[in-house]
Formats: C-alpha cells, structure tokens, sequence
C-alpha cells in the first residue's frame, strides 16, 4: 500500500467511526482507527486465504489451549503486513506518533506465561507458513492479572483488556453453540436403537469472537476464536414479577464462566468453576469444528482425513469423551467407530514432568457438572482396563497407575494417553523423561506413538520488532534470509573475530540497557548503571524455577562485598520479573523477598555501587520486549529434571543473552548448539538428582559444610531485611511444606556460586563475552517456532 492509500483508508475508516478526519481525532480514536482499519485488511486476506484453500480440501489444524499469550498486536500486524514504515510516516504526517498508538494496545493477557506464549507463537509461525489452523480458547473478560507490589507484597487486580483489545475482536453470534452442565442422563433403547437424553441441566450459550492472525511475509490469515458464556435467554417474567436480583442472577452465573482466567481453585467453588470453563472451550469448540467439517468436506467418518485437534497440555483433555459425545449422541455413529475417529484425529502435548501438575478431578464433581461425559469417561475406563490385562495380566498396580479413573479421581493426562494417536514432549530431555519414567508404561504398549517436538519462539517478534537495531545491523551483515529462514543466523559466526561486528553489538546492547535504564528509573525510582552486567531473570514465579537460589547469591555476594569493600567485583545489576499464583503464598513470599533484599542492597552506600537489585512488577510480554533485549546473563536455574523446556532462553538467547543454566529442558539442546565455552553451566544431572534423592538428600549437610552460606540462610530470619521470612527457611530446612528443600537449592548453591564467578571473569573480558553473545545468536535458529509447526505439520497433523 502506498501512502496515499494508506491515508485515504484511514480517513474514510475515521469518518465511519467519529464522522471526521484522521487528524481531528483524539490519540484514542486514532488508535481505534488504525485497528479498525487493519482487522479489516486482515479480514480480507482472510477471505482470499479460505477461497484458495477450501477448495483443495486441505487438512486444518485446531489447536485446543486454555491459554494464549497474545500480547499486543497493533505492531505485529503491521510488521507481519510489510506496512509498519508506510504507516509510521502517514501517522506522523496526521500528528501521531506511531510508538504512543503502541503504547495504548494492551497485552492479550490470556495466559498464564509460557504454555499460552507457546500458543501464540505457532499460531503466527502456521499462518506465516501459509498452514491452515483455527486455535480456541476462551475470552477471558480479565486476563492475567495486573501485578502491583504494595508494602512488598504481591496484590492482584483486575486486567480489563477488553477496555481497548476489543477492537481486534469479531463477534459471530450467529455461530454460537449450547453447552450443557449439570442435570440427569437418561439413557433407553427405541426399536433398537440406543436413545440418551440430559435433562434438568443448566443450559449456558457460548459465543464465539474472531481474532485475526497475521503471519510474516504470508498469503494466510488464520484466527483464534474466544469464546464467551451467557445465558440463552433472560427471564423477563422474573422481571415483570419484580424478581429484578433473581432474573439477573442467572446470567451473571453463566457469564462468570469466561470471566476470569483461572480463578483460585483452592475451594470447590473455584473447581467446579475451572471444570465449566474446560468443557465450554471443548465442547463448543468441537461443535463448530464438525459444523464445519460437516458443510466443507461432507460425512464424518471422513474426518481423520481433513482435521487435526491437538490438546495444548491436559485442560482440554475433555476433548476426547466430547468428541465421543457428539459423535455418538448427535450424529448416531457407534462406538467403536467413533472411538477410531476420535483416536485418529486427536493429538497431545506435554508440558510438564511434574507429576502433581497432571490434572485430575474429583469423580463426584465430574459427574455432577458434566453426566454424560462422565458415562462416556467410565465406559472409556472399562475398556482400557481390559486391554491393559491383556498387555499386563495380573498387574493390577500398573493398570491402576494407568487407568483412567482411579482412587476417586479423574486422571487427564490419561485420558489423552488412552485414546491420541500422538503424544510429544517439548524438548529431548522432557521427552525422554515422559518414555523413561512417567509415562513409560504406556510408552511400552506403542512407542510409535511417541515423539518430540522441541519448543520454539516466535522468533520475528522477539527479535525483529522487539530488537530493532540488532535486526537491521543483520540485515547488513548477513542479508535478509533470516527473515524467512532462522537457520540463516548462523551466517553470522564467520564475523566472530571482526572487532568492527563486535564492537557494533556491544553498541546496540548498550543502547538497549539504556533504554531498559530509563524504564527501571521510571518505574522503580531506583538509577541503574547501563555499564554494568544486567543478569535478568524472567519467568513465572515458581519454587522449581529457583528463583530462591538466585536471590540467595545475592544476598552471598552481599556478605562479600560487606567484608571486602576494596575486593575486585565486577558491578552487576539483577533483574526480576515474576508473577506468582494468587493462591500461591510461597511463591509470594519468595517475591517479597526478593523486594526486601533490593531494599536493602540499593540503599546501602557500601553494596550500591556495585549491586543493584530490581523487581519489576507486571512481567507481561509487552515488558518482556523492553528487557529480553537488554539482557547479557539468562538466568535458567530450575533443578534438572522439572522445567520440560522453557521459551524464555530461547528469546534471551536470541537477543545475544548467555546462558547461565543447569542442564534441563532446552538448556540441553542450547548447549548442543553452542558448546560449553558460550554458555555457563552448573549443577546435578537428571541422574544425580534422583540418585542424591534415594542416598537421602539432608540440606543441613550443606549449611554444615558451608559457613558462607549459612550465614545466607540466616539471614532470613535475623531482622536485617526488615522482616523475617521464616517460612522460606523453613521450606528450605524442615518437611513443613513437603520434602525439606525439595528443588535442591542448598546443593547446588556453592556450584551455582562458582558459575558466577565464571560469568565474572569472563565478562572483564569484554571481547571474549561479546563473542560468547554472538554466537548465541547465530546459533538461536533451531529454535525457530517455524522449525517447530513444521515438524508438527508432518509428523504428528500429517498435514505436509
């Protein structure tokens, strides 16, 4: 498009709107305007996509998440459309400046961290390889929630980003579907026929809204539909009669389903709530889904053949006792060929080897919220017993450990395992734990069924739009394949001893912890130095993550610093940025912990000049852009064997970042590309963990063995930082809240300490890290989310 378009479109969309130019509009109109706009170029692109692609009969993927971390999308869309310089000069022009109108697009905050980050990432990364693919989840009134620290605590509140995001939404309520809780399963035969009726249920609609998703340099559009619960019809006799509180309260009762992304379940209310928010994405999901299958490419016995459904972790592992369902009940085909279809057109991901992480329900509430699925769930249950006698005569612990329904639960994960024909891990490592450990009886019935997928980032953003500088000095050195191509990175590596190139990287780096300077000062009132080595940890805050061993060495170095101020010490700055659970009062404490050490530190004449400690509240992907590139140290610390692969070192490490890490997940594969000398590695292996685990891990052992350290883990309850945080000793010191220290963060602290040291000395030498930081980015291509949906393309969706 060429200028003159560009505005003639944008005057004509803001008289539509506002009945007036685009230069009389306010910032907000013009934002709204510039959205409008775009939606409906994308909604066209759209609409050309469907006519080539429809007519082929080409199969689609549908990719079933509770979670998609979208972010912004007024940047992405213009960059992906090849339209972001056109229209920052048309804005300029008019009196706008293009990076305000970013700053008022809020973060899609419909997601957790990296499962709905994960999501979001192949859904750009199938469109921008022209791949044909519908994701669902639900439209979450509030995302994830704003984050503010209030005297050192976590406080939650309300992200109402549908206040501006709703503009990127469609709304097709013309293709809403009934969702059924509750009630009684009446089940008979009539001449022969098997006959099930639901009655007494709670009748809650679902209406779905249409989020265009754009891909770089692409013919497709595909799009993600959020659905949203209300009630079918308003009692106005209530209403009439004077009933006014009990007429409403029926549709605040089904609106409350997709009001909140997950809601505390710490209580049965909150339970039943998540369970209803399941099965609504499922069950309308697939309602359209064959709606669709049904109109484009005829009878259903067909479907394997023209639609793939994969299961984004266990929340839409309803998925398989619905498509029974509806198979069964709705379009009267029998079970055993419904159960061919379901099991043939199902796949499933993992994202996690914690075993408490594997969600299951309490049997009564199945039943109670979700009768006939539950029917459906337990004949599912009765035949898988009898194929796993066969496979395991006599057995009966194992068939219990495998069954899906046991103990009075309801075991998902099992569910998926039972029935899809594809299960992956997300990175070697993770996968071969799922084979080897908690899913290995099942991967000893059909280990064809088993595979690996490593995660992958979406790689444009992360880098193109969130590192502007960086990617426009590649383009100078290596060309512009890497654009389409992340393994074209790795034409960088032959300028790894040209002083030039590794000078023009420093430059950039340090403009990028300027910036990042500036936001911290802003935000924080705390002054940070752009010249001191800014070593970021960034993640969902969670014990396995360890956080806690990262805040303990700064608490190390501290004492250090305390009892040699003339000591060599190269200066460093710490970055934080975590949210915790709301229900998660550990992990909260942690936080807080975090935020009394960094005022104790920044207000120390003594420490300050030479560590500073940051927590930056409201860690979402929007901020993510300003640190990521900023970043020089890529804090990845989880205990081996816990973190199935992470995203985050994927983006610190594209952006230059280098990796101070154990070996899990990803980290594994990092170091496969980098080799030991562009990376810092510490820690127990997988086997050494489990083998201190079954010897007797006891961590007094190690503060016995160390005064340093525990004169660390005094601190915590000594008054010095200005509350005691006996809790976290304790988790670390007693069986209070499980296993004592149960992440092994006092055993792997002093060599935690050595990598640091490590990381020092290796950052004096500013060339020597510098080409560390260049290889890292040559070699980020294999974690390319397109290298991922492509391998999901053609090994699991059979789709390519």
């Amino acid at each position: 498009m060429k200028k003159e378009e560009v505005l003639k479109r944008l005057n004509e969309t803001s008289t539509r709107l506002y009945s007036c130019n685009l230069s009389e509009c306010t910032e907000k109109q013009a934002y709204k305007v510039v959205c409008t706009l775009l939606k409906g170029i994308l909604a066209g692109k759209r609409k050309e996509f469907k006519d080539e692609v429809l007519p082929k009969g080409k199969k689609q993927v549908y990719y079933m998440s509770m979670e998609f971390l979208v972010g912004t999308s007024l940047r992405n869309n213009l960059f992906n459309l090849g339209l972001e310089e056109v229209f920052r000069e048309v804005l300029k022009k008019q009196g706008f400046d293009a990076e305000k109108l970013y700053a008022l697009d809020p973060d899609a905050g419909l997601g957790n961290g990296g499962l709905g980050r994960l999501a979001s990432c192949y859904l750009d990364s199938l469109t921008g390889n022209d791949l044909s693919a519908i994701g669902y989840s639900i439209r979450y009134e509030f995302g994830i929630f704003k984050q503010k620290i209030i005297d050192g605590w976590q406080m939650e509140f309300p992200d109402n980003w549908l206040d501006r995001g709703e503009v990127w939404l469609q709304p097709r309520s013309d293709e809403s579907y009934e969702v059924k809780f509750g009630g009684k399963v009446s089940e008979w035969y009539d001449n022969g026929q098997f006959r099930v009726a639901q009655t007494g249920y709670q009748s809650v609609t679902a209406v779905p809204y249409d989020m265009y998703i754009s891909g770089y340099d692409s013919k497709a559009v595909n799009k993600l539909v959020l659905w949203s619960a209300k009630l079918p019809s308003f009692d106005m006799g209530a209403f009439s009669r004077g009933e006014y509180i009990r007429s409403l309260e029926e549709n605040t009762m089904a609106e409350v389903i997709s009001k909140v992304l997950y809601p505390a379940d710490d209580h049965v209310e909150g339970k039943r709530l998540r369970l209803k928010q399941q099965y609504l994405l499922v069950s309308a999901s697939l309602q359209s889904i064959l709606a669709r299958h049904l109109k484009r490419n005829g009878p259903l016995e067909t479907l394997p053949d023209h639609v793939a459904i994969h299961i984004n972790d266990t929340h839409p592992a309803l998925c398989v006792p619905e498509l029974m369902r509806l198979l069964m009940d709705e379009h009267g085909i029998g079970w055993d060929e419904a159960w061919d279809i379901t099991c043939r057109t199902l796949s499933y991901t993992n994202h996690t080897v914690m075993s408490e992480a594997l969600e299951r329900w309490s049997e009564w509430l199945f039943e109670e919220q979700l009768p006939r699925v539950y029917a459906i769930t337990r004949e599912i249950d009765r035949r898988l017993r009898e194929r796993l006698w066969q496979a395991y005569p006599g057995d009966t612990g194992k068939i219990e450990y495998m069954a899906v329904i046991s103990g009075g639960e309801v075991r998902m994960a099992n569910l998926c395992l039972a029935c899809c024909h594809h299960i992956n891990g997300v990175s070697k490592l993770h996968t071969q734990i799922l084979e080897d450990s908690i899913f290995h009886d099942y991967y000893q019935l059909d280990q064809n069924r088993f595979l690996n997928v490593t995660h992958g980032i979406a790689y444009r953003r992360w880098l193109c739009q969130a590192n502007p500088d960086l990617s426009s000095f590649l383009e100078k050195k290596i060309g512009r394949g890497f654009l389409n191509d992340a393994t074209d990175l790795s034409k960088l590596l032959k300028y790894r001893d040209d002083e030039e190139v590794l000078h023009v990287l420093s430059a950039i780096k340090l403009k990028n912890k300027e910036r990042l300077a500036a936001y911290i000062a802003e935000k924080n009132g705390v002054n940070v130095d752009p010249a001191s080595l800014f070593d970021v940890q960034v993640k969902r805050l969670h014990e396995y993550k360890r956080q806690l061993l990262n805040v303990l060495h700064i608490l190390y170095c501290y004492q250090q610093i305390k009892r040699n101020p003339e000591q060599d010490f190269v200066p460093r700055t710490f970055i934080f940025g975590a949210k915790a659970s709301a229900g998660y009062t550990l992990a909260k404490q942690i936080i807080s912990l975090i935020i009394a050490v960094s005022d104790l530190i920044n207000s120390d004449p003594v420490v300050r000049d030479k560590i500073k400690v940051v927590f930056l509240e409201d860690y979402r992907v929007s901020l993510a852009e300003v640190i990521i590139p900023a970043a020089e140290i890529s804090e990845q610390i989880s205990i081996a064997g816990k973190e199935a692969s992470g995203t985050g070192n994927m983006k610190l490490m594209i952006n230059g970042a280098v990796t101070l890490g154990t070996l899990d997940g990803a980290n594994v594969e990092i170091l496969e590309q980098v080799g030991k000398d562009n990376m810092f590695l510490f820690g127990m292996t997988v086997d050494q963990v489990e083998d201190l685990w079954r010897k007797g891990y006891n961590p007094q052992d190690y503060l016995a063995a160390d005064p340093d350290l525990q004169g660390v883990v005094d601190m915590l309850t000594s008054g010095v930082l200005g509350r005691h945080f006996e809790e976290i000793r304790a988790s670390l010191l007693t069986n209070r809240f499980g296993a004592a220290d149960q992440y092994m963060t006092l055993a792997d602290f002093a060599d935690y300490a050595r990598a640091q040291r490590d990381v020092s000395d290796a950052y004096r030498d500013q060339k020597k890290f510098t080409q560390m930081s260049l290889t890292n980015i040559a070699k980020a291509g294999v974690f390319s989310a397109d290298r991922a949906v492509l391998e999901y393309a053609e090994k699991i969706w059979k789709m390519i």
